[in-house]
């Protein structure tokens, strides 16, 4: 039949602002029920606090962890609008607990994990955490027909390996021989490992799971409980932080708002179908434009404006701090018949702070249009103000629990 060419050409128009509107709801959360593991946690706060700012409101919120603080639920009623906010207090290792905080949810973004650099936390809780509370929230999804699920990996999963081998720019299609060695380490890849084996799992109701990995780099901002463990011992060696890696041993680290926002846009790709293609089933770098520098050399870039400096070099030759994290493993390892000795350091360690590793964010901003939200003048602006803030609290408290 011939149509008009004034017809045919509104007609075009319509179809298009009616595929435009169908991409645009796509790409949002509007109307989503979002299960957050791990909300009252550094990261999931700041995760859901995002949820709650976005202009279209989901549903409902449901925010599971072990336990809440006043602070973490009073900056939920802080930001909560029209969307319902339910608080989930329980165990990840509970399968009824689990079926019940996934009923009815399209949405899972699993951030719970024990985070663990020096072997304080025993492997077996460990693993029943992050590798075991993984799967079994997996499964709980596949039975619940939960639609679509990111989880947050880490850097430490691709490395550094023992040798120290560097990388400087890498990406996600990156060569890199490594075998995580360190506890932590290896369970955050098997639990990563999982998540990206389940993608395409059938859902009881016919549907189909759909699932994608974010490794973030070290994150820092306000809140973060790194940076203050680094503060307190700044604060004890008359407000000189100790440098623990070498200047030269560059990283990118990520603020928490841009690893943030890197999850919201990650859901709001898995839920639209031309984008889901493309993301569903891989795993993605996430850092941002914070300035390449050491992990110790960041404490004191976030403080040196509150008047702290730095120690110029490491305490003893970075080969002989390795060793001496041998003999101290050596040590921790005699005496376990007779009593558990965690030293303060050890070879992982050494490692992690002093090789050099920095990774693109290219493969995000091009597979789901992850770009940073925050710059690092803001991000530094921010955490800055954080740190001077609990600055006083912090010397009270290091006061006396050293009297």
């Amino acid at each position: 039949m011939f149509i008009p060419s004034g017809r045919r050409r509104t007609q075009l128009k319509r179809q298009r602002i009616h595929h435009s509107q169908e991409q645009a709801r796509a790409m949002s959360l509007a109307g989503v029920s979002c299960l957050v593991t791990g909300a009252g946690g550094f990261l999931g706060q700041r995760i859901v606090r995002l949820l709650l700012e976005e202009e279209e409101a989901l549903a409902e919120i449901r925010l599971l962890d072990k336990a809440f603080s006043h602070e973490a639920l009073g900056r939920f009623d802080k930001f909560k609008g029209k969307t319902e906010v339910k608080i989930l207090e329980g165990d990840i290792r509970d399968v009824t607990f689990l079926h019940r905080a996934c009923q009815g949810v399209s949405l899972v973004i699993h951030t719970a994990s024990l985070i663990d650099t020096l072997g304080l936390i025993e492997k077996k809780l460990l693993w029943e955490v992050n590798v075991t509370g993984t799967q079994l929230l997996l499964e709980a999804c596949v039975r619940c027909n939960v639609q679509h699920f990111i989880y947050t990996s880490t850097i430490e999963v691709t490395g550094p390996n023992c040798k120290g081998d560097p990388i400087f720019n890498g990406d996600e299609d990156t060569a890199y021989e490594s075998t995580p060695k360190f506890p932590y380490a290896q369970s955050k890849r098997l639990a990563e490992d999982s998540v990206l084996k389940a993608d395409g799992q059938v859902l009881k109701d016919g549907g189909t799971l759909m699932t994608c990995a974010l490794r973030s780099m070290y994150i820092f901002g306000e809140g973060c409980p790194f940076l203050q463990g680094h503060l307190d011992k700044c604060l004890l060696n008359k407000n000189v932080y100790l440098r623990f890696s070498r200047k030269e041993a560059l990283v990118n680290p990520v603020y928490v708002g841009n690893i943030a926002w890197a999850h919201v846009q990650a859901a709001k790709a898995l839920r639209a179908p031309q984008k889901a293609k493309h993301v569903r089933g891989k795993f993605y770098y996430i850092s941002d434009d914070t300035p390449h520098m050491s992990y110790a050399d960041l404490n004191y870039e976030l403080t040196k404006d509150l008047g702290f400096g730095i120690e110029p070099q490491l305490p003893m030759p970075l080969t002989l701090l390795y060793y001496f994290s041998l003999l101290l493993e050596i040590v921790s390892f005699l005496l376990r018949p007779f009593v558990r000795y965690i030293p303060s350091t050890n070879r992982h360690l050494v490692t992690l702070l002093n090789t050099p590793f920095t990774f693109s964010y290219r493969k995000a901003q091009q597979d789901f249009g992850y770009v940073p939200r925050y710059t690092w003048e803001e991000a530094k602006k921010g955490t800055g103000e954080w740190i001077a803030s609990v600055i006083p609290q912090r010397r009270v408290c290091l006061q006396s629990s050293t009297a």
